[in-house]
């Protein structure tokens, strides 16, 4: 398939920090997306929150879960606009690298230790990790993706005015031109996220019986897909209807953000992916009715689901294991692994500050949970 003239074109890609040779057959935005599949923190998000702690079920959505969904969603949008679907994939999967353990809990949490130091933003974590963080390779930090693939994570959500502490300091050093738009590839990977999560929380939440079918069927922007669900089955189980339901949903939000995309790109007429970033908007979206029918959607799972009181209960208790991880570390840095420790420099200091971050922004749940244990009984050996 030939591309928009618009689209981000691989050959004309603006290359690495580090120069490379050459590699195989494969296009520089495929090997970025192979190199995150790689990544330690990639494999992380297994056991990372999506909104249920991992050992609360087998079945629920996990950060890893979720980027897999995202990355489908962006390549379909991204083919159905001839637009690079190996960069669309790339950055879906990239997106969540810097979540750290719990969710919005834990990032919460990371934010208010380190509000004296920059605070903690989980798109300039992930931007770090493959910058910095990840160490699989003799030659440099991090994984050296292409320039297209940084510049999409640091402002898939569009241009970035007061850039977070890490992607300022990144910048410096390798210009992504933030004030900018990144390119459409990018704007897919962001409204694929949203399409992906609001429809696995609401499927999540039914199989935690937050709520009912009934309910959510009430929605105006579900209830159309629960009636084509029914006349499509009806005399199917609720567990059957949900899902028949939510993928009617997905399709709709899919179809509404081609059909509003091709319009905003026929009206812009981009000649190139620079027509794309100088532009005053987005030209990735959901038309006006979609936008807002999405906000009861959005209001209910907030209600229902994000603030429901076992969710609270949990998050309560995740904040306070960072809490705890956070303060003991930022204290005693002695306590940190070798190589986090060699880093580290004195107690209480900003730079110590900054890499217990990075340790803790790294932990997958489970691992949070154990080093929380550890630290807290003396008779478990360290």
């Amino acid at each position: 398939m030939s591309l928009a003239p618009h689209a981000v074109r691989p050959e004309t890609s603006r290359g690495r920090l580090y120069p490379e040779a050459g590699g195989d057959a494969r296009s520089p935005f495929q090997r970025d997306r192979d190199r995150i599949i790689h990544a330690t923190a990639f494999r992380r998000l297994q056991y990372k929150t999506q909104v249920f702690i991992y050992h609360e079920g087998d079945h629920f959505r996990t950060r890893l879960t979720h980027s897999i969904e995202v990355a489908q969603i962006a390549r379909s949008i991204a083919r159905l606009l001839a637009l690079d679907e190996d960069l669309a994939e790339a950055l879906a999967l990239a997106h969540d690298l810097g979540h750290p353990p719990f969710g919005h809990a834990g990032e919460d949490a990371l934010n208010s230790a380190m509000k004296p130091h920059g605070g903690f933003d989980h798109n300039a974590q992930s931007l770090k990790a493959v910058t910095l963080l990840e160490a699989r390779y003799a030659g440099f930090d991090g994984l050296n993706l292409t320039w297209e693939t940084l510049e999409g994570l640091a402002k898939h959500n569009g241009p970035l005015r007061r850039p977070a502490p890490y992607i300022a300091q990144y910048d410096a050093k390798h210009p992504l031109d933030l004030h900018t738009h990144a390119g459409a590839e990018a704007q897919v990977a962001a409204l694929a996220d949203d399409i992906a999560y609001n429809n696995h929380d609401l499927d999540d939440g039914l199989r935690a019986r937050l709520f009912t079918l009934e309910e959510v069927g009430a929605l105006p922007l579900v209830r159309e897909a629960l009636a084509q669900a029914r006349a499509a089955a009806p005399d199917a189980p609720a567990e059957r209807l949900a899902p028949e339901m939510i993928r009617r949903v997905i399709n709709a939000m899919v179809r509404d953000v081609v059909a509003e995309s091709r319009r905003r790109i026929a009206a812009l007429a981009p000649a190139s992916v620079d027509d794309i970033r100088r532009a005053d908007r987005p030209v990735i979206a959901f038309s006006d009715a979609m936008a807002e029918a999405n906000l009861p959607l959005r209001d209910f799972l907030f209600t229902r689901m994000y603030r429901h009181w076992r969710v609270n209960r949990t998050m309560a208790k995740s904040k306070r294991v960072v809490q705890m991880l956070f303060s003991h570390l930022h204290g005693g840095p002695q306590m940190l692994p070798p190589i986090w420790r060699a880093r580290a420099g004195d107690a209480g200091t900003a730079q110590c500050a900054l890499v217990v971050c990075d340790y803790i922004a790294g932990m997958t749940d489970r691992y949070a949970l154990e080093e929380h244990r550890r630290l807290n009984d003396p008779d478990i050996p360290g």
